[in-house]
């Protein structure tokens, strides 16, 4: 069939804000390929985000459509404080004092944090980076209660609430500020389908939050944002407690040399490739199309090196929450993804070792088997019935041509499974017998395009179907 209906299969991660927050707005950014929208916590008031949700919400049944919602807390993001005269100049080999209090006014020799723990935590010799590293600072001496010497070593224009990054550092402040407790509330009472957690150093991060989330009665999966060495340190252990995992370069770029960030990617995707957990690339991804309708040749480089490594999302910040293009830069975003996943066969059926000891061993192996049945074949569709969403997580492990299809009876997966690689998904509460439940799938499928006469589909499920357990079926079906 060779009008059959086509999409991306890495996903696309838009965040909103002022070029991209109104019905008619969102409902473009759909139409071109947007598969979960990101509301950023370090901006706006919760009236602004709650406004976003519902009309996200209306547009995905207006238009059919199950475009997810991602809260991105703020975490304990360092600043400085207010600068005297709105901004003031530092020098090269200039030495001065970095002092711990909001109240303080920051002045040419005298700059203030508002982080109290910052000269608790640094030692002398320590890098302090400032606005994103356009201003270094190294560590002279610290009375660790609320002074910290310092020599410029790079110097510019101090601007008011610019970031500080503490590479060198063991950041003692707790993974979730009270901002972000409140800021969290707020999403579980509107149920978003992720939460991403900022500066993730730690399992215990994770375990944290998870455990208010357990709290509140809610069943919404956590990203681990990785940007800190310390992150970085504790990879293994971190993607063994997360749901997912974002490579947050803009910070991680601070946090570690620049040219050791495109490896760490590498790495991390790979890891999280293994653990069948979902990894979204993100920042810079189309920086220039902020203020330009084209993107350079570099960044759709950069887009097209990320889903080759993997990626099962790529993120856009700026681009679309301010940008002057955030249409042009989601279909350039779009044509990057489709042109490499239409032309590399390396993409594809990645086959993954399966842990005998794991309690999960049979359903795996019955999915892999899906997989491997989905290659001999040639098989158009894989189609997964599921509740809480395992299998479409261990399907998309293996990276399958084949499209994927889940049909579940749980109405906040249909959302929440879109963040993940090539899952598409379905509402189905008919549980009636595999041979009907079959018929009902090939039927849907049929009608809106994605399965043709002649097509082989693979149907994965648990019986008896009324049971709603992992997998332990796999047909293979011709249409």
């Amino acid at each position: 069939m060779e009008n059959r209906p086509n999409f991306n299969k890495t996903k696309i991660v838009a965040t909103v804000g002022p070029a991209s927050n109104t019905y008619e707005r969102l409902g473009m950014l759909i139409r071109e390929g947007v598969d979960v929208f990101r509301l950023n916590f370090s901006h706006g008031a919760h009236e602004e985000h709650l406004a976003v949700i519902n009309t996200v919400r209306r547009l995905n049944k207006d238009l059919r459509t199950n475009v997810g919602l991602l809260q991105d807390l703020q975490g304990p993001k360092i600043r400085l404080g207010d600068v005297e005269g709105g901004g003031v100049e530092i020098k090269r080999g200039d030495k001065i004092k970095l002092v711990c209090g909001e109240k303080e006014i920051s002045t040419a020799t005298r700059l203030s944090t508002i982080y109290l723990g910052l000269a608790r935590d640094v030692k002398p010799g320590d890098m302090i980076l400032i606005d994103d590293g356009k201003i270094e600072l190294r560590v002279l001496a610290t009375d660790r209660e609320a002074e910290v010497d310092v020599e410029v070593i790079y110097g510019g224009l101090v601007k008011p609430r610019k970031g500080i990054n503490l590479p060198d550092s063991k950041v003692s402040a707790p993974s979730m500020t009270e901002k972000d407790i409140e800021d969290l509330k707020f999403g579980l009472a509107n149920d978003v389908d992720w939460i991403a957690l900022s500066f993730a150093r730690r399992a215990e991060d994770i375990r944290f939050i998870k455990q208010l989330i357990a709290e509140a009665g809610k069943d919404i999966r956590v990203v681990a944002k990785i940007e800190t060495p310390e992150g970085l340190e504790n990879l293994d252990e971190i993607i063994a407690v997360t749901d997912a995992v974002m490579v947050a370069r803009g910070d991680l770029g601070v946090e570690v040399k620049m040219e050791e960030v495109p490896m760490a990617q590498k790495m991390i995707i790979a890891k999280c490739n293994a653990a069948g957990k979902p990894v979204i690339v993100a920042t810079q991804m189309m920086e220039s199309m902020i203020t330009a309708p084209r993107p350079t040749r570099a960044e759709t480089s950069d887009v097209a090196n990320a889903v080759l490594d993997g990626a099962d999302a790529v993120m856009l910040s700026a681009e679309t929450a301010v940008g002057a293009y955030p249409a042009e830069v989601i279909r350039s975003m779009v044509g990057t993804i489709m042109s490499v996943e239409t032309q590399s066969p390396h993409l594809f059926y990645r086959w993954r070792t399966i842990d005998p000891a794991s309690p999960s061993f049979m359903a795996n192996s019955i999915l892999s088997a899906a997989c491997h049945l989905a290659k001999n074949t040639d098989a158009k569709v894989i189609t997964g019935l599921t509740y809480k969403g395992y299998t479409a997580f261990q399907i998309a492990k293996y990276r399958p041509k084949a499209s994927i299809f889940i049909f579940t009876g749980n109405r906040s997966l249909l959302t929440a499974l879109s963040l993940v690689w090539g899952v598409r998904c379905f509402y189905y509460d008919r549980y009636i017998s595999t041979d009907s439940t079959v018929s009902d799938i090939r039927s849907v499928l049929t009608s809106t395009g994605y399965l043709a006469t002649g097509d082989v589909f693979i149907t994965t499920g648990s019986m008896p179907m009324q049971e709603k357990g992992k997998a332990n079926m796999v047909k293979v079906t011709v249409a």
